[in-house]
Order: structure tokens, then C-alpha cells, then sequence
């Protein structure tokens, strides 16, 4: 797939949004990319993360984890377009676990999936968990990397999409001076 024709899909399902945004980071920014305004409809999902399973085939890969609750859907599509388990990490006392009788057996290939990243932190916090389980990360697979190239990781890390969008630190945001209602779609 073309970068282009990932944008046609985002815009098509309405996942680019434009406004004043917080992000989960903590940073604002006028454009937002919704995940699950994609994610709403199967066949734009199973295409995006096909594409994004396709650059780690071959790896040996065991299992897709996902830290819950943007990634899981990323992670069930990846992990059925690699024909192996999905299974997801729960956030609890703000720290990710495994959960509802998920385990990662010691030196399990693993591949960490998430909707999108902007600093990296709660991906960081996925292959965190998997290793102090014993597993081996694989790689990290996201939708959009809205990083700017800032989100860095010591195993590949692939996306379908490099947005480079506008990203402020609240207190030097150009929307909040103009007095502009700030939306939190993140948890929406």
C-alpha cells in the first residue's frame, strides 16, 4: 500500500480530525487522529493492519500484544493476519498487567500493536511488560506514528503512517490563547 492510499482510507472513515485537541501525552495539537472511527469498519481495519502485519511476517512471531483499550482491535486484526494469538494488557494502578488468564512464556516471539503513537510511552510500558514476563519483542506495529521521528524504541518499530502534525506543550498552545474549546477525543 501507498501512503496515499492509507490517507484516502483515513479520510474516508472520518479518523482525521481537525480542532483542538489534548492528547493523551498531554500535549494539544489541531489535528487528531481517531482510531476508532476507523477501526469502526472491519474491512478498513483488516486492510491497514494486514499491511502493518505483512512488514513482520516471517519473524517467528507468537503472539500480537495490544495495551488496551485503542490497541485492541489493532491487535486482533494483526494477529489473525499472521494466523497467531492476540491477547491484551490491561491498565491497573496506572501500570499495564496481564490479565484474564493471559501469560507470556519465557522466550515467546512477541509483537507489540497499538493504534498510534505520539511519545511512545504507553508502548514503551507494553514491551516493559513483556520482557519482564521473559518474552522476546519482536517489534512494535502502529497504525500512525505521530512521533516526528521523536518515539524511539531498541527493536523495529513499523507504521502504516508518519503523520507529522502540529504538537504544543499546553502552555505554548496557539488554540488555548485564542481561548478555543479543547476537546479530549483520546478516551471518548
Amino acid at each position: 500500500m501507498t501512503e496515499q492510499e492509507i490517507i484516502k482510507i483515513l479520510e474516508d472513515s472520518g479518523a482525521l480530525l481537525t480542532g483542538h485537541f489534548q492528547l493523551r501525552s498531554g500535549l494539544h495539537s489541531s489535528r487528531f487522529f481517531q482510531a476508532a472511527l476507523l477501526l469502526q469498519y472491519p474491512d478498513k481495519a483488516e486492510t491497514v493492519c494486514r499491511f502493518l502485519a505483512d512488514q513482520f511476517r516471517g519473524q517467528g512471531i507468537e503472539t500480537v500484544i495490544s495495551p488496551a483499550v485503542g490497541g485492541l482491535i489493532v491487535g486482533q486484526e494483526v494477529a489473525r493476519a499472521l494466523g497467531v494469538r492476540a491477547i491484551f494488557a490491561d491498565k491497573e494502578d496506572g501500570r499495564l498487567v496481564l490479565k484474564r488468564g493471559f501469560a507470556i512464556k519465557p522466550g515467546e516471539k512477541v509483537l507489540v500493536a497499538e493504534d498510534v503513537v505520539t511519545k511512545g510511552g504507553r508502548v514503551q510500558q507494553t514491551v516493559d511488560l513483556v520482557r519482564g514476563m521473559g518474552g522476546e519483542v519482536v517489534g512494535i506495529a502502529v497504525i500512525v506514528d505521530r512521533s516526528g521521528g521523536d518515539a524511539k524504541f531498541d527493536v523495529p518499530f513499523r507504521s502504516a503512517l508518519k503523520l507529522s502534525l502540529p504538537t504544543y506543550e499546553p502552555a505554548e498552545c496557539p488554540l488555548c490563547k485564542q481561548n478555543m474549546p479543547i476537546d479530549r477525543p483520546g478516551s471518548k
